[in-house]
């Protein structure tokens, strides 16, 4: 129901005041908050005030205002992001040692690549991914992954949409993506280089429940021209396996097929 003269509805509005804390920005004044929602001071203090007593919102000593860890609780609470992330964290910290480089888990939202884990390796190369942090599909392997894999009525529209052009080699044209979507269903795998930070290549593989449905993604981030496919793919391979496992599901002559039991973890 819409509560505003704009017809915004006050979940809208409280949706919005939540989403304005990045990690750029963890803490806003009162006031710096309002400018960033663009609402009136007096309606942004009156819902903060009843999301402090529920304690999604927090004050800290200076007076500014952040996350409470109700909203990280609530949050975390029957979430299928916290179950496939608890079945990825032990594969993908063997993939961390044994390949010295940045491990991601990525689950599709949207036209984007939500990230729910990355774990860092000191001395690899950049890696702009970040714990609930996003990327666009068309501008990380994970996406490219998710696509091969998505519905062909999705894959559509994903084709059908302007792409950006973040990097002189991101690929923005159909026809090249079509080819590169082919590919990753006939290999199981992409490896795409410089296509959102030109330092870098994404070697990315899906990870697999029923009916060959994509739930994730597990990614390397590795240093340009350093790619090693024919070491890295395998790795990769086998800690999408183990994570598939750990979720509840064995490979089939026909796909995935769920256990009558989850294996304990």
């Amino acid at each position: 129901m819409a509560n505003s003269p704009s017809g915004e509805s006050v979940i809208h509005r409280v949706v919005r005041i939540l989403a304005a804390f990045t990690d750029d920005s963890p803490a806003l004044h009162l006031r710096e908050l309002a400018r960033t929602v663009g609402l009136p001071v007096s309606t942004v203090h009156r819902l903060v005030a009843e999301l402090e007593v529920e304690g999604l919102l927090v004050r800290d000593d200076s007076g500014r205002l952040r996350h409470g860890h109700r909203m990280w609780e609530m949050a975390s609470r029957g979430s299928r992001a916290s179950s496939l992330r608890e079945a990825a964290l032990p594969p993908m910290e063997d993939l961390l040692n044994h390949t010295g480089n940045h491990v991601s888990l990525g689950v599709l939202e949207g036209t984007d690549v939500l990230y729910l884990e990355r774990l860092a390796a000191d001395d690899a190369t950049i890696n702009i991914t970040r714990i609930a942090g996003r990327l666009p599909v068309h501008g990380c392997s994970a996406g490219l992954v998710f696509m091969a894999y998505a519905p062909e009525e999705e894959q559509e529209r994903f084709l059908n949409r302007r792409l950006e052009k973040l990097t002189p080699d991101t690929v923005t044209d159909p026809e090249r993506l079509r080819g590169i979507l082919a590919d990753i269903r006939r290999n199981g795998y992409v490896s795409m280089a410089g296509i959102i930070v030109e330092e870098s290549s994404g070697i990315s593989v899906p990870i697999f429940v029923e009916d060959q449905r994509a739930v994730g993604a597990i990614t390397v981030i590795v240093p340009r021209g350093e790619e090693q496919l024919a070491v890295t793919i395998p790795q990769l391979q086998f800690a999408a396996r183990a994570i598939t496992r750990r979720l509840g599901y064995e490979p089939t002559a026909r796909g995935m097929q769920r256990r009558s039991e989850p294996r304990p973890r």
